[in-house]
């Protein structure tokens, strides 16, 4: 599903434990089309940008995300989606992540 797809059919993509997602916030860029995330489990992961993102979905610090880890020991993985600011609320509201968690990974 395309995320133009997915913006017109108004309903965003949620973590399903089954498909192993997770919500993460993007902690600092890396460079080469890695970013460092923080998840709700509190665990430190690289997330990979892929090619179908690239130049498309502009990532930033702050960004909450959907992440699909790897499942290796080296805590590596893939971003999924990246959340609107309307989406976030959405989920927010939803009881999925806190805005506490939200501001505890940026603070310094």
């Amino acid at each position: 599903m395309s995320k133009r797809d997915v913006r017109s059919s108004g309903e965003i993509p949620l973590p399903d434990p089954n498909e192993g997602t997770m919500l993460c916030v993007v902690q600092r860029i890396v460079g080469a089309g890695f970013t460092e995330v923080v998840c709700v489990d509190n665990d430190t992961y690289m997330a990979r940008i892929p090619g179908r993102m690239r130049r498309k979905v502009w990532i930033k610090e702050g960004d909450i995300i959907l992440f699909l880890p790897w499942g290796t020991r080296d805590k590596k993985g893939e971003i999924v989606y990246r959340y609107d600011r309307d989406e976030v609320k959405r989920l927010i509201d939803m009881g999925l992540i806190s805005r506490d968690f939200i501001e505890g990974v940026l603070a310094p």
